[in-house]
């Protein structure tokens, strides 16, 4: 019988190159080792992928700096931020931010839809949250807004359901990355068969 994992232990390793400094994340510790592989693999992917969406291999006058953050560890749920950021000149550079969800015990990646029952219409739920808290917060938006995309960037931090924009997505770039956060308390009376059951029975 396989052991449950609640916890991951998560280790920095560092990607140095001329132009290029990423410190990216490492997980060890997982009683499975193939979805500790697996784990590892897509982050790596992802790490991979920003470099080259921010023409670092194209562009010689490209710089890369990225950092990550530890959004949830726990209840079997693991939540990660990879921020990159590149400069090739110009009065400022550009960053992206890819959030990923997985299920420690299985190596699951957790998309939004995930989340919620087949039956609610998670689009037009979180799009009225999102709507309602940009008034709240008086962002001054650059389009006109009128839904998420159904695979909007997310993840769970402080209990929280946070979904959030690109530079330049919805608000000038000063703004950063806006975000809107759901309490999952309010989401898991929401949730699916594929959605992180073992998290949500915290809330039940």
């Amino acid at each position: 019988m396989t052991a449950k994992v609640y916890k991951a232990n998560v280790v920095s390793r560092t990607m140095k190159k001329e132009r290029l400094d990423v410190t990216y994340p490492v997980i060890e510790g997982l009683h499975d080792v193939r979805v500790q592989y697996y784990i590892n693999s897509v982050l790596l992917g992802v790490i991979n992928e920003l470099i080259k969406k921010l023409d670092y291999y194209d562009n010689p006058e490209m710089t890369i700096t990225g950092k990550y953050y530890i959004r949830t560890n726990e209840r079997s749920l693991l939540s990660l931020s990879i921020e990159m950021y590149g400069f090739g000149g110009g009065a400022h550079g550009f960053t992206i931010l890819k959030s990923v969800t997985f299920d420690l015990r299985t190596g699951k990646i957790y998309r939004l839809r995930d989340f919620f029952a087949e039956d609610v219409d998670y689009v037009k739920y979180i799009t009225e949250i999102v709507k309602k808290q940009i008034v709240e917060k008086e962002i001054p938006v650059i389009v006109d807004f009128t839904a998420i995309s159904p695979d909007q960037d997310f993840y769970i931090e402080n209990n929280n359901l946070v979904v959030y924009f690109q530079l330049y997505e919805l608000a000038p770039y000063a703004w950063g990355f806006p975000t809107f956060e759901i309490p999952m308390r309010q989401v898991c009376r929401m949730i699916g068969p594929g959605g992180p059951r073992k998290y949500c029975s915290f809330y039940t």
